[in-house]
């Protein structure tokens, strides 16, 4: 089995350095952390301070400006973009106002299109009553004559009905046959 002692094993000189080396750690550890010790905060002080310098001229000179910049970049593109939304939404708005204007246009237009189309649907359908009318007219115009014609004829051939009508008649009662002179009597009296 190993011996668990070490200086069994080391010689006399390294185990002499060792003591050493301890003895100067205990001797600075013993005031604790050296930022809290009086002798070293001149020294950090003035390392503050400069560290301070360098980061506020950074930021001030090198980091402020970039975002300053992007800031103000950022605010140019939003207030490009709501101006150009603006405009875009002026000219949706006219296009409309205008796209309005030619629907009521075209629905003016239509409707006129649509009342001289009746009108002329109208005049047309009037014209043809008007020639229809006429063709019939003539008709009956030319029918009343023919009818007039068949009835002074027909009115002629009465008299000369009515006297062999009445001359059968006469024959037919009385069994002789009547004379011409009894039968203009008759006619005229009549």
């Amino acid at each position: 089995m190993a011996s668990t002692h070490t200086n069994d094993a080391l010689p006399a000189s390294v185990e002499a350095d060792l003591h050493a080396e301890t003895a100067t750690a205990a001797e600075h550890g013993s005031g604790g952390l050296p930022q809290f010790q009086f002798e070293h905060w001149a020294g950090q002080i003035g390392y503050l301070l400069i560290l301070f310098v360098i980061l506020y001229v950074l930021v001030s000179k090198v980091f402020a400006p970039r975002l300053r910049k992007v800031m103000d970049e950022r605010a140019d593109t939003i207030s490009n973009a709501v101006a150009t939304a603006r405009q875009v939404q002026a000219e949706a708005a006219e296009q409309a106002a205008q796209a309005q204007a030619e629907v009521a246009k075209a629905r003016a237009d239509a409707r006129a299109m649509a009342a001289a189309a009746k009108a002329r649907v109208t005049e047309d359908a009037n014209a043809r009553q008007a020639a229809e009318e006429a063709v019939v007219n003539d008709r009956i115009a030319e029918a009343e004559t023919a009818i007039g014609k068949t009835r002074d004829a027909a009115m002629a051939n009465v008299a000369t009905i009515a006297s062999d009508a009445a001359a059968a008649m006469v024959e037919r009662l009385t069994g002789k046959a009547a004379t011409s002179a009894e039968l203009a009597t008759a006619k005229g009296a009549a």
